[in-house]
């Protein structure tokens, strides 16, 4: 990632009289206008009830298949199953779903804890502090440096025994990834025992039963060898997925800090990456392929962000504001390539 070279407006835009600060009230209102913040009761009934429908058919598969190694297929579809059901935690997280405050808190922590076993408590502090300050080293808890760096900073601040592993980093992404499951789920657990106040101890019972249930149905179907295969396969697809629809959102995308006085449009705008697709890709990625509508608007129901995406990208054209939309497979090999750049301190030759 580099320092951003914050766009100026330049003279003929269609707002000029505007100033920089205020462009982004102008795209609200036509975002308004045009009704896509309002809530969408029928297209997330639907989803839950296919989420919900794909979950039981896990479920079913696994109790008829019985003591085989064919489990492992099933592992890796509950997997999948257990990502959807994280999409929809999102969105009730960044109140999507319902009006209300309490409804979607309520539906939130059912589907991160029980449905999930993550602390949704964590999840939103978390979250909320990266949507605010998205690609800010000091601030956005999703760069940190960590099992990898993502800034030329970080990799000044190393030690000799980290530079050389993070020499390394793009390759071992991926097969990192396949931890990302595991590691989600001690950062909860380490949430919940900071403070045992009556909410973290309430997502903490959630969590037990979820684990408990969980645990439960796979060891009373199949033997101690073939059980701990299938938690091992569910928690290395259910990591990797999560990480493949995260990664290509903001890795590898400009940072910023406070000296570059950016705006919310090109805070927001300048740090997010698009996925260009189908509906086979908004489903698969939960619509995290519209990262930019989605950080412009969080409130915004999913089933909205495809046709906000017109009006947003007309609109920063207009605004003379760079906005990035690419392939699939383009977003990673841009987010490895700046992994391996950051890696090999290439950035500052």
């Amino acid at each position: 990632m580099t320092a951003i070279d914050i766009p100026t407006r330049r003279p003929g835009d269609s707002s000029g009289s505007e100033t920089r600060g205020s462009a982004y009230s102008v795209l609200s209102r036509q975002v308004k206008q045009a009704g896509l913040l309002d809530r969408r009761p029928g297209y997330y009934a639907a989803q839950i009830s296919l989420v919900v429908a794909l979950g039981a058919a896990g479920l079913a598969a696994l109790l008829v298949i019985g003591d085989s190694w064919w489990q492992v297929l099933v592992a890796g579809y509950c997997a999948v199953v257990s990502t959807q059901l994280g999409f929809l935690g999102h969105d009730a997280g960044h109140r999507q779903i319902f009006r209300s405050v309490r409804g979607n808190h309520r539906l939130g922590v059912v589907l991160a804890n029980l449905g999930v076993g993550f602390s949704y408590g964590w999840w939103v502090d978390k979250h909320n502090r990266h949507h605010a300050h998205p690609n800010d080293e000091d601030k956005d808890p999703d760069i940190g440096a960590g099992a990898l760096i993502f800034t030329t900073g970080q990799a000044q601040a190393s030690g000799r025994v980290a530079r050389a592993f993070y020499r390394y980093q793009a390759w071992m992404f991926f097969p990192l990834l396949l931890l990302e499951a595991v590691s989600l789920r001690v950062a909860s657990v380490r949430y919940l025992l900071a403070d045992r106040d009556r909410s973290r101890r309430y997502e903490a019972l959630l969590i037990a039963l979820h684990v408990v249930a969980c645990l439960a149905v796979v060891v009373v179907v199949l033997p101690p060898g073939k059980a701990l295969a299938f938690v091992a396969v569910h928690e290395a697809v259910f990591g990797l997925y999560l990480g493949c629809c995260f990664a290509p959102n903001h890795k590898g995308m400009p940072t910023l800090s406070a000296a570059d006085n950016a705006d919310y449009l090109r805070r927001q705008v300048l740090t997010s990456r698009n996925v260009r697709g189908h509906w086979l890709t908004d489903f698969a990625l939960g619509g995290l392929n519209y990262q930019i509508e989605h950080h412009l608007f969080p409130s915004m129901p999913r089933g909205n962000l495809r046709r906000a995406q017109r009006l947003v990208k007309d609109f920063c054209a207009n605004q003379h504001v760079p906005y990035l939309e690419t392939g699939l497979i383009s977003s990673y090999a841009q987010a490895l390539r700046h992994l391996d750049n950051i890696g090999n301190d290439r950035t500052r030759r």
